[in-house]
C-alpha cells in the first residue's frame, strides 16, 4: 500500500521562514520512506477568504481554487502542518484552509511542525487541534517544536537541532501507524 503525505506550509505572508522549515520537513519525509510525500504551499494554493456559496458539507464547490484544494486534501492519507503561531493562535491561512472543505479531511492523522517565539507555536497547535477533531482528523501528540525559529534559519536554510532531528522521524512513524489504522475508515 502506498501512503501519501501532504506536508503543508501554512504561512502565506511575505518574508516567512516557514517555507524553509517545510522544505526541511519535506526532505525528512522523503528520506523516511513511509509515504509518498508532497510539499503543499498554501501561498501557492491561493485560497481567498472563504468564498464558496454552499456549505462545505455539501461538497458542491463552485470555484476552481476550492476544487484544487479539495483534490490535494482528498489525495492525502496524512498531513504535517508546518505552522507558525500568530497572537497565541493558529495563522488565519490555516483556519481558512481547514474551513474550506469538510469530508476530505476525515479519518486521517495530522502532525505539526510548529514554530514561533518562546512557545515554539505550541499554543497555536493546541487551538488548531480543536478544529481538526471537529473535521474528524486525528491530531497526534508527536510533533516537532521550534522555539525562536529565526535563530535556526540562515540564508534561506533551516538547520534543525538534535531534538528536532529526532522528533521528525518519530512523528512520521506515528503518522504511518495512524494512517494504516484509519485506512479502514477511509474506505
Amino acid at each position: 500500500m502506498t501512503r501519501t503525505l501532504a506536508t503543508i506550509a501554512v504561512s502565506t505572508r511575505p518574508g516567512r521562514v516557514g517555507i524553509h522549515v517545510a522544505g526541511w520537513m519535506q526532505g525528512v519525509a522523503e528520506r523516511h520512506g513511509g509515504f509518498a510525500s508532497r510539499l503543499v504551499d498554501l501561498a501557492e494554493v491561493g485560497l481567498p477568504l472563504y468564498d464558496e456559496p454552499k456549505h462545505p458539507r455539501l461538497r458542491d464547490y463552485r470555484h476552481e481554487h476550492t476544487k484544487r484544494w479539495s483534490a490535494i486534501v482528498d489525495a492525502a492519507d496524512a498531513f504535517v502542518f508546518v505552522a507558525p503561531e500568530y497572537n497565541h493562535g493558529p495563522s488565519p491561512a490555516l483556519v481558512n484552509a481547514l474551513a474550506y472543505i469538510l469530508h476530505e479531511w476525515a479519518c486521517k492523522p495530522a502532525g505539526f511542525v510548529s514554530y514561533g517565539g518562546v512557545s515554539g507555536g505550541l499554543r497555536a497547535v493546541q487551538s488548531a487541534k480543536l478544529t481538526l477533531t471537529s473535521l474528524r482528523v486525528v491530531p497526534l501528540n508527536e510533533g516537532v517544536v521550534i522555539p525562536f525559529v529565526a535563530n535556526q534559519v540562515k540564508d534561506g536554510v533551516f538547520t534543525p537541532n538534535a531534538v528536532q532531528e529526532k522528533a521528525a522521524p518519530e512523528m512520521l512513524d506515528a503518522l504511518v501507524r495512524w494512517s494504516d489504522a484509519l485506512a479502514v475508515l477511509r474506505t
